[in-house]
């Protein structure tokens, strides 16, 4: 077996089924799973139809490269979202579908990295647990940069060492970020894109919560729009990532898109041919509707701001808790130890959330996710207003 294998943590997911293993939550209280970033809202119905509707084409090997349409309703929602001029996507050759972020986070790491040099793959801390797994599997060593509030939750790009920059190839960021919320502004981006010049690394960025975002009028950017706004007609070193499971509400469908550099995507593309993670045609017809209607994503991000503004105020005079700038979660400090906040919850009121410890690495002597949970404000609005009761229950009553 690939010794690499022994350097992989144990996933989050699994740490929690260990740590609540044994406990009987009070049957009285209907359970209510607040722990996995897993879209639960009403997938659109026309999304359902064009996927049935599609159903025919199983008996079709997709290819790598996919569908003409899909390709270009990806580009053209990226130039609509991110506010980019008119066919500055080149949907032939700057656009790939890949069966959700999650197996194109992963695998692009494997296509990217060279091993020779002690690489480092750099990543905000805490983070999506795959960009950790992938660098470690592709023979690269992780490198953490905690994300704190003092610094807005934001990467400190100041704070990393020459010697480490030079042995960077790849820096992912996250924005909005999981589990924070954060939103890098385009100064952030177009600094970060700075760096990369001037040290020769490649930037993959997780852009997935994108269409998820409180303020209407100041939608998160991206960071092809900084590569523009920086003169890089090509997205030279850049990277980014979308998927449909939060924005359409849609994460069993696994369908998503990367985007970016033509050189660098001239070579994944080539490593998935060989990869064999083509989407099925019929995912890859229904994919090309959703990309292409925008009011659905508006009406689901309309639901999670209604969540944030009945749970919030719930919470706040028991926990540190503020509403963030995107995604879906929530990050409160809830004392010193956070699995035992987790257990207790679970125990006495059947709401189960994610330690936030499990979601870091200790870094410098400290462990940036200990003592918060991850809050994932998936459930319907009104269990998620009677999590929140509950946990106000525990808390008053601890």
């Amino acid at each position: 077996m690939n010794p690499r294998l022994a350097s992989l943590h144990p996933y989050p997911f699994e740490r929690l089924r260990r740590l609540i293993s044994g406990i009987q939550p009070p049957a009285n209280l209907s359970p209510i799973a607040l722990w996995i970033g897993e879209p639960r809202h009403t997938p659109p119905p026309f999304l359902i139809d064009a996927l049935t509707s599609a159903l025919g084409t199983l008996g079709q090997y997709p290819a790598a490269l996919g569908l003409p349409e899909l390709r270009l309703a990806a580009a053209q929602w990226l130039e609509r979202r991110f506010e980019l001029p008119a066919a500055c996507v080149d949907p032939q050759t700057m656009l790939l579908p890949v069966s959700g972020t999650r197996e194109a986070l992963f695998s692009f790491v494997q296509a990217t990295i060279d091993p020779v040099d002690r690489p480092l793959v750099m990543m905000p801390n805490p983070f999506y647990q795959i960009y950790e797994g992938a660098a470690l599997l592709a023979g690269a060593e992780p490198y953490y940069l905690d994300t704190l509030a003092g610094n807005r939750y934001l990467p400190d790009l100041h704070a990393v060492p020459p010697a480490a920059w030079q042995r960077c190839q790849l820096l992912f960021l996250c924005t909005p970020a999981n589990p924070t919320g954060a939103v890098m502004s385009l100064e952030y981006l177009t600094e970060a894109l700075e760096i990369a010049d001037r040290y020769g690394f490649v930037i993959a960025a997780d852009e997935c919560y994108a269409d998820i975002y409180l303020d209407e009028a100041s939608p998160p950017p991206s960071l092809l729009q900084a590569a523009r706004a920086a003169g890089r007609s090509h997205f030279e070193r850049c990277v980014v990532f979308h998927s449909l499971s939060k924005r359409s509400s849609v994460p069993g469908l696994r369908s998503g898109f990367v985007a970016g550099d033509p050189a660098i995507l001239q070579q994944y593309l080539l490593y998935r041919t060989y990869h064999g993670a083509a989407v099925g045609t019929h995912v890859q017809m229904a994919s090309t509707t959703a990309w292409s209607d925008d009011a659905h994503a508006a009406a689901n991000r309309s639901l999670y701001r209604e969540k944030f503004a009945l749970v919030v105020p719930v919470l706040e005079p028991v926990l540190d808790v503020t509403t963030p700038e995107g995604a879906f979660y929530l990050w409160p400090h809830v004392g010193d130890d956070d699995e035992r906040f987790v257990r207790e919850l679970y125990a006495r009121q059947n709401v189960l959330v994610l330690p936030g410890s499990y979601l870091a690495r200790e870094n410098g002597g400290r462990n940036p996710g200990r003592g918060r949970v991850r809050i994932s404000l998936v459930a319907s609005v009104s269990d998620c207003v009677a999590a929140a009761h509950r946990m106000r229950d525990l808390m008053e009553h601890s």
